[in-house]
């Protein structure tokens, strides 16, 4: 049995870990607020720049000028996951939510006969990925340093990721990210980059017909390096809010299993010391009696 003394020192070296979850759990609560707002904000845009674009594209779509990031390069035998996830964990399962995600995606397509390739954007999900995939990892970017994200950050991971398109590098791109719905939910998703997924018009829509000047090809050529830059920044914000997300709900969990902890502790802790008074007290009576 462990004596008073490690007792009180393990009681106070819960408290202190608890301490440490409790700041940790409003430092998240306190990031997460503008986090949430910037992925919130950030969605209308990427969605709106979707939808134009797959206008666009319907027009376009089967023209001999086509643009290359829409009719792809014809294959689809190479594939690159482009796998974002964060920095740092105490985060919950936010980070090896995607990470599996994406471990499944590229499993099933191995098992297909096809190649895969990994383009890492975050230390967590390179750390856990390399581990089973280390030799096809072909990239990988940290964002540690980064203190706010910006439009810059997507914009290098979108140039990076179109000059591998166009050395012939990989077929198919396929962004993993977690989107931010609450506090306590986070959804893993993939969405197909390369070559880019037209929307069909839903059922019974009025198609509406546009004349572009310039031509569609050439506006394209334009736009879908953009559109892709648009995506990654999305995913990054929703991925950010997500982290602060699962850390809260992590670190709360954390703090309450602390206080559950020094409250069963104090507890032995007590009917522990309660028997040895009550032991030299029966040893004082019973010298006293013998005498």
């Amino acid at each position: 049995m462990a004596s008073l003394k490690d007792m009180r020192v393990r009681i106070a070296s819960t408290k202190a870990t608890q301490k440490i979850t409790k700041a940790m759990q409003m430092v998240a609560a306190s990031k997460l607020r503008r986090a949430q707002t910037a992925a919130e904000a950030a969605r209308p845009y990427a969605e709106k720049m979707d939808a134009v674009i797959s206008n666009i594209a319907g027009a376009a779509a089967g023209s001999p000028g086509a643009p290359v990031l829409l009719a792809g390069t014809g294959k689809d035998q190479v594939h690159l996951l482009l796998v974002c996830t964060g920095e740092r964990g105490l985060s919950g399962a936010f980070n090896s939510s995607i990470v599996r995600l994406a471990r499944e995606r590229a499993l099933a397509l191995m098992n297909q006969g096809k190649e895969v390739k990994f383009f890492c954007v975050g230390r967590k999900g390179y750390e856990q990925l390399r581990r089973t995939f280390d030799k096809q990892i072909i990239e990988n970017i940290e964002l540690r340093s980064v203190r706010q994200l910006g439009f810059v950050n997507a914009e290098d991971i979108a140039r990076k990721v179109i000059a591998r398109f166009n050395n012939g590098e990989f077929d198919v791109c396929t962004l993993f990210y977690s989107r931010f719905k609450s506090v306590i939910s986070q959804i893993p998703t993939a969405q197909q980059l390369i070559p880019l997924v037209v929307e069909a018009p839903a059922a019974g829509a009025v198609a509406t017909n546009y004349e572009y000047e310039p031509e569609e090809d050439e506006i394209l050529s334009s736009l879908l390096p953009r559109n892709l830059a648009v995506q990654i920044f999305r995913a990054l914000l929703e991925n950010n809010a997500s982290f602060y997300g699962a850390q809260m709900s992590a670190m709360d969990n954390a703090t309450r299993n602390a206080g559950d902890m020094i409250r069963k502790q104090t507890l032995i802790y007590n009917r522990t010391r309660q028997a040895m008074i009550t032991k030299e007290l029966i040893e004082i009576i019973s010298g006293a009696e013998a005498i």
